[in-house]
């Protein structure tokens, strides 16, 4: 970052990206933490000078936007970017370090404040809301039981203010500190649902709403009002945001989680059109997010976004697309209007459409067409559309008549009274528990003090009392126990099978639990033990616990590799790794509560497993139906966009309500006649290089690396019409590069495979040669595991060049086996449960899918080849050695003292035998003067 410009270098090829903004901050080192624990820049460190701290940040935008609400402007603040790139640090912040929102309202009651002071007689209302939109669904944040009402809460339009949630709690705040104690409220209900279903603010937006109201006498004597609404809006994480079609799965309309952000690029790249001169639609309706800020990005409001990217090498991608994403968003021009009206004004105005309203649902006068987001409304959509205008005008009518004193106190009697410095005095000398979340935001809201002998842990469904109710995929009735024996604490199961973890290990027996250990129930509800008398007796330093490292902990218990200076593709391997652990015990849990007859395992695959001939390392997933033996494998994408679907079917199930789904639309089905990746052959081309045929039988290597056949395959050097070469062709070539310029013609042939695993049918080979684009297929053959395909094909180039050469002597063709499954003759009846239990103890425990997998070794199958073209090498020179010596025997016994260069070159490299023999036979009768 350079004054206002941001500089992007691609790692790999050096090349640079410039960006130009209003501002661009660094925010990474350069820093030094002081005794009060802010960050503020270190004038020691290189980057001392650039480094952009809370303060700065607001000085630059927040007070923009809280002069913006002074004067009665709406205003909008956003925050896109990657999970982990400071999204909710710029916008929020972590303790005394506060973001753009709780400096906005610190300094916005200041100065509330000081107008009071000044004997200033305008009334001040402040009302506060927040929203979290999850998979399209909205859910208010400040009701704890009506948050999570099937569906969400709906939006409505109304006709002049636009876009907004019915039923949405507005809060009237007096003071910075209620905002806070409001703000940890819905914090905390955000994180009890996000515990449950292992949801996080990468999945999430999060808009803060804050209404700012003047009413004070105008210059003409009239009660005025003067409002301004102020949107905060932390985005969901834009990273990974892959089409859901990509995968090509028929479920990929149940994936809505990155919906509302590829909705949100479309708006604004049709904006950005719109400020240039076009004429174009902007498509606000395609989605909730884009709905509520329809008067943000292109109406009445001023708006700025904060694009927020992170410097890590592996992060690249990501990191440009935001880049672009914001350059694309800088070139929107909004129209901000103040918000003035006289208050008598703005209630008649709303009197008169209620009169108009009550009229046109009388039949007096005719229904105004209303747009609903596929088309007009009916008569119906219509009458229910008035109705709630009707409702929501008398309510904001009712609002305006009340003072701002009554509506406190009646948000005070709703609230009740405020236990947060209860709860931290309590903490100083009794244990408990804290949650853990991949957002560090919803870290430690979640709280559970262990001050009774012995407290029961289950998900409330067991007879007697539980004390700690937990919900979620794997929670039992009476899952755990934990004791207290003066000052020592015990963990132990319930009731036998359980999921539970003490410290990444399986707990099947009592353990003792120590300060900072981590505990995992079921397979979302991750916790910290604190234990505040052995914290303070100790000497130790102890680190602070994250979800990160928490899940490391359990990856590295199952088998992977886990550790630090790895290089980029390994860093990416092992983020998708700790990323897809908890997601694949999540879907094996719901499978065991549903009882689905479906196991996921997690792999670790290589690009050859994959069939491909480069690549990076990627996980996929192993899907076992438990009754019939099936097996497929799921790309990342298609799991998770399967994930949402299967955690919306058990939100149903714990809800009571109709869960099961058709099959076409089961996310735990599969189909059985879609092809299958049986396994793949490297064919290595460095004997044409030689212009050697090459005729071998190759093993056929599965996703884990198992053998799982044979294949005949040949590689024959011809002419261009297909005709192959033979020991009587003079072809060989002694060195590769005189295959320069030289045409290439060969027939590549998939003669057959054998000792094919019996369940599959349909079987067939493909391929690509070189730069093809497009797969060549082989013949399908029915019904057998040893198919003869006989496939024949001459692949010809003209003229042979270095990137031809170099691909003839270091690469090679992969050659893809697929087939068919064939259908279960019979199920067996098998609890999902008890399957994957018998699994897991037969595995010794909880592992990964290739634990004991065998790696695919491509430098076997190139060593196999290069010792068939080796020894049809060595043929050769021993032939030729032999000629030799044949050549000098015959000059002996004719007394022969010199030959010709002309007939040893002939001899030396003859083609066939007939021709090395006819030389040899001139040497007696040779004549004229050697050279």
């Amino acid at each position: 970052m350079t004054g206002s410009t941001t500089v992007i270098k691609d790692p790999n090829s050096g090349e640079e990206k410039k960006f130009n903004f209003d501002y661009s901050y660094w925010s990474h080192d350069g820093c030094k933490e002081m005794p009060d624990g802010t960050f503020v820049p270190d004038t020691s460190h290189p980057n001392g000078k650039k480094f952009a701290d809370q303060k700065k940040v607001y000085q630059d935008l927040g007070e923009g936007v809280l002069k913006n609400a002074w004067d009665g402007f709406n205003s909008t603040l956003f925050a896109y970017g990657q999970t982990g790139s400071g999204k909710s640090w710029s916008i929020v912040g972590y303790g005394v370090n506060k973001g753009v929102v709780p400096l906005f309202c610190e300094n916005m009651f200041k100065g509330i404040d000081e107008k009071k002071k000044a004997a200033d007689k305008t009334e001040y209302e402040v009302t506060y809301s927040m929203l979290e939109i999850y998979n399209e669904q909205v859910r208010d944040l400040l009701d704890p039981n009506g948050g999570n009402k099937r569906g969400g809460l709906r939006i409505r339009q109304h006709p002049k203010t636009g876009f907004y949630v019915e039923g949405l709690i507005i809060v009237p705040v007096q003071s910075y500190k209620d905002i806070e104690t409001k703000m940890d409220e819905g914090t905390r209900n955000r994180t009890v649902a996000a515990t449950n279903m292992n949801a996080t603010s990468s999945r999430a937006h999060t808009i803060v709403g804050i209404n700012f109201i003047q009413k004070f006498r105008n210059a003409a004597g009239e009660d005025t009002t003067k409002s301004a609404v102020i949107n905060l809006v932390d985005l969901a994480g834009s990273e990974r945001a892959e089409s859901t079609g990509a995968t090509g799965d028929r479920l990929k309309e149940g994936a809505a989680i990155n919906q509302s952000l590829s909705c949100l690029g479309n708006c604004i790249a049709a904006l950005a059109e719109k400020s240039g001169g076009k004429d174009v639609k902007v498509p606000f309706r395609d989605s909730v997010l884009t709905k509520l800020l329809k008067n943000a990005l292109g109406g009445n409001s001023k708006t700025i976004m904060i694009a927020a990217i992170s410097p890590a090498d592996i992060n690249f991608d990501e990191s440009l697309s935001t880049l672009r994403y914001a350059d694309r968003a800088k070139q929107i021009k909004t129209s901000a209007t103040v918000n003035e009206d006289p208050t008598e004004k703005l209630i008649r105005e709303l009197q008169e459409e209620n009169e108009k309203l009550k009229a046109m649902l009388g039949g007096e006068i005719k229904m105004e067409k209303l747009k609903g987001d596929h088309g007009e409304l009916d008569d119906e959509g219509m009458e229910e559309e008035y109705k709630v205008m009707l409702a929501n005008n008398e309510k904001q009518m009712e609002e305006m008549r009340k003072s701002f004193e009554e509506k406190l106190k009646e948000a005070q009697q709703a609230s009740g009274e405020n236990t947060q410095a209860m709860i931290a005095a309590k903490k100083k000398n009794t244990a408990y528990m804290y949650n853990l979340n991949t957002d560090p935001f919803l870290t430690g809201h979640i709280i559970n003090f262990f001050d009774t002998p012995a407290e029961k842990i289950g998900n409330g469904k067991d007879e007697g009392e539980t004390e700690l109710v937990l919900t979620g995929p794997g929670i039992a009735p009476k899952h755990a126990i934990v004791r207290m024996e003066g000052d020592k604490f015990t963990l132990e199961p319930g009731e036998p099978n359980v999921r539970l973890m003490h410290n990444g290990k399986a707990v099947v027996d009592k353990v003792e639990l120590h300060h900072n250990d981590r505990v995992l129930f079921g397979t979302t509800q991750y916790f910290v033990f604190v234990h505040p008398k052995e914290r303070d007796a100790s000497k130790k330093t102890y680190p602070e616990v994250t979800f990160e490292m928490a899940q490391s902990e359990i990856a590295k218990n199952s088998g992977f590799d886990i550790s630090a200076n790895k290089s980029t593709d390994e860093a990416l391997l092992q983020e998708d790794v700790l990323d897809l652990m908890p997601a694949i015990e999540n879907a094996n849990s719901i499978s065991e509560d549903l009882d689905k007859k479906m196991k996921f395992e997690l792999m670790v695959v290589s690009p050859e497993a994959r069939g491909e001939l480069a690549g990076r390392t990627q996980v996929m997933i192993r899907v076992i139906n438990l009754e019939t033996k099936h097996e497929w494998v799921w790309p990342r994408e298609k799991f998770l966009n399967r994930k949402f679907v299967m955690q919306e079917m058990y939100q149903n199930f714990l809800d009571n309500e109709e869960w099961d789904l058709p099959k076409e639309k089961d996310p735990f089905d599969e189909d059985y006649s879609a092809d299958f990746h049986i396994g793949s052959v490297k064919v290595w081309m460095q004997s044409l290089s030689f212009m050697i045929e090459s005729k071998v039988q190759l093993e056929i290597t599965d996703y884990r690396g198992k053998n799982v056949g044979l294949l005949n395959v040949e590689v024959i050097p011809c002419d261009p019409k297909g005709k192959e070469f033979t020991d009587k062709d003079d072809v060989y070539l002694e060195d590769t590069q005189q295959l320069i310029d030289k045409p290439v013609n060969f027939v590549f042939k998939i003669i057959s495979a054998r000792g094919l695993p019996s369940h599959f049918t349909d079987v067939y080979a493909k391929y690509l040669v070189y730069k093809e684009e497009s797969f060549t297929s082989t013949d399908v053959v029915k019904n057998t595991a040893n198919p003869d395909w006989n496939h024949k094909r001459v692949l010809c180039f003209p003229k042979a060049d270095e990137e031809l050469l170099k691909f003839l002597k270091e690469s090679a063709v992969m050659v893809q086996i697929w087939g068919k499954q064939k259908p279960p003759k019979e199920k067996k009846n098998v609890n999902t449960k008890m399957a994957i239990l018998a699994q897991a103890k037969a595995k010794g425990g909880i592992a990964a899918a290739n634990d004991n997998q065998k790696r695919f070794d491509a430098d076997k199958v190139k060593y196999m080849m290069e010792v068939t073209m080796l020894k049809k090498r060595q043929e050769k020179m021993e032939a030729k050695l032999r000629h030799i010596k044949q050549m000098l025997e015959a000059a002996l016994e004719h007394k022969k003292k010199r030959i010709s260069t002309d007939l040893i070159s002939q001899i030396y490299n003859a083609g066939t035998e007939d021709q090395a023999q006819k030389c040899i036979k001139l040497v007696p009768k040779e004549k004229g003067k050697p050279r």
